[in-house]
């Protein structure tokens, strides 16, 4: 390429798999962990395996994929370099709000075996605190009284019936997001809906299909300008939609497959086992806790990113202190696993200043997350009488967080389902208890007896920073710990 010519656009180099899946939510992980290990899987024992991906609100990932004959760039950030490689295993994507009845009329094709989702916590419509259905829920009122739906519940139920309907055995539907016990959650609410709708479609669901549960796990940051630019000089082609990845994968599905039929993916890698649970918790609880925590408490003290947030002694020092004292502590690990080593590799990972995850990009949707990332950990050493002031810290922490402003007197961009809320909530208080019990009353987030509890303790935590800030809290409740032992 010559300098000063535009770089050609990036295109297919060969034809992809007929399609065997159905992906909603096509967004930068999925591309980047489920899509890399099913192309790998078609590639090493074959299969009609393709994709079909489905944006289910707006355009942007089909407008920058469909020129490119829908392949792109994974780029894999390693701290000593970057590796470029194409990915090919998607063969179109569909826009829900465009035409909702041909992304029907492709999940209820026969030839379509299983329906993957990553369509963050928040899709599912659900309440996380109790793992329920919300039938409030504005996409689900919608659903019940359209055959045309816009939510992700609503979009697996329509086309389950289609296939009910035409004599067709059901997809498998195979979520990728990080929910606890996540197949149960997504059944739970996929019965929900159908149940509203048509009871004995709820009946055949129930029997005929199947929900295994996932563990997924990548660090995959946000795809940026610059990143943009990088794979193109690295390729010498223009890609407007590269995915940014760690060296760093790993996939445990549960092994329940509709007729059995799923790609090769044990052969490449992922686990296929008969209890996702351990690895579920170990890193919903681990990492995705300890990102959280991080994401909090990093963005209040002024960092853009998680490894300059860990690369501080301090808050290095304080998401060890959770990993040893508060979260493994009421673990089982996974056969064969080492928690401690989980946590070193996790620290490593962190580390790898390759990696740009911004700590404003993981702090959103709080309100969806806290409750199975930090609570769920909160509420088992509260039955073990183990004290947690790590965790309280992180959820004072999202308490400042939502109330809009940080250390600096700078606004957040507060990024939640339930943002106007919880700032209406803060702002409406003046003190640091009035806050707090402002933002414990969020039944969607906080039990009433968790609540409770807490109430004290975390009034305590969030007067602390306030008066002595993010970091210096975290170095105290590390160094408190220690000379209490």
């Amino acid at each position: 390429m010559e300098a000063g010519l535009p770089a050609d656009r990036m295109t297919r180099t060969a034809k992809a798999p007929e399609a065997g899946i159905v992906h909603l939510g096509l967004g930068a992980f999925f591309r980047a962990h489920g899509a890399i290990y099913t192309e790998e899987a078609v590639a090493r024992s074959g299969g009609a395996w393709g994709i079909i991906g489905v944006s289910l609100k707006s355009p942007g990932t089909r407008d920058a994929l469909a020129p490119q004959g829908c392949a792109y760039t994974a780029l894999e950030l390693g701290p000593d370099g970057a590796v470029a490689h194409p990915v090919e295993i998607v063969r179109e994507v569909l826009v829900a709000p465009e035409d909702p009845q041909a992304v029907l009329e492709a999940m209820a094709d026969p030839a379509i075996r299983i329906v993957t989702l990553t369509i963050t916590e928040k899709g599912y419509c659900h309440d996380p605190a109790t793992g329920a259905l919300n039938l409030d829920h504005p996409d689900i009122l919608h659903d019940l009284g359209s055959a045309h739906p816009v939510s992700a519940p609503g979009y697996l139920v329509r086309a389950l019936q289609l296939r009910r309907d035409r004599g067709l055995r059901p997809f498998t539907v195979l979520t990728c997001d990080n929910l606890p016990d996540n197949g149960r959650l997504v059944r739970g609410v996929v019965l929900a809906l159908a149940s509203r709708i048509d009871p004995a479609l709820a009946g055949w669901i129930g029997s005929e299909g199947r929900f295994p549960a996932t563990m997924v796990d990548r660090i995959v940051p946000a795809t940026s300008a610059e990143d943009i630019a990088r794979v193109e000089a690295l390729t010498g082609c223009h890609d407007a939609a590269p995915v940014m990845h760690e060296p760093f994968r790993q996939w445990a599905i549960e092994d329940d497959f509709v007729d059995g039929a799923r790609p090769d993916w044990g052969a490449v890698g992922a686990e296929l086992v008969a209890d996702v649970t351990p690895y579920e918790h170990m890193k919903l609880r681990m990492l995705n806790g300890a990102h959280s925590a991080l994401a909090y408490l990093g963005y209040l003290a002024g960092y853009e990113t998680i490894s300059e947030t860990v690369a501080d002694p301090a808050l290095g020092g304080f998401v060890r202190h959770l990993w040893a004292r508060e979260i493994a502590p009421v673990l089982t690990a996974p056969p064969g696993v080492s928690l401690s080593a989980y946590a070193e590799a996790l620290a490593a990972r962190f580390a790898n200043p390759a990696i740009r995850h911004r700590t404003w990009q993981i702090a959103m949707d709080g309100s969806q997350k806290l409750p199975q990332r930090i609570l769920a950990t909160l509420s088992d050493n509260l039955v073990e009488g183990r004290a947690s002031p790590g965790l309280i810290l992180t959820v004072a922490a999202w308490m400042r967080y939502v109330g809009g402003i940080d250390e600096a007197g700078q606004p957040i961009d507060l990024r939640d389902p339930l943002a106007d809320r919880l700032r209406a909530l803060s702002d409406g208080a003046e003190t640091p208890e009035g806050k707090v019990e402002a933002l414990l009353s969020v039944r969607e987030v906080f039990p009433e007896a968790l609540a409770l509890t807490l109430k004290r303790q975390l009034a305590e935590a969030y007067s602390r920073l306030l008066s002595e800030g993010a970091r210096a809290t975290a170095e105290a409740v590390c160094r408190e710990t220690a000379q209490a032992d």
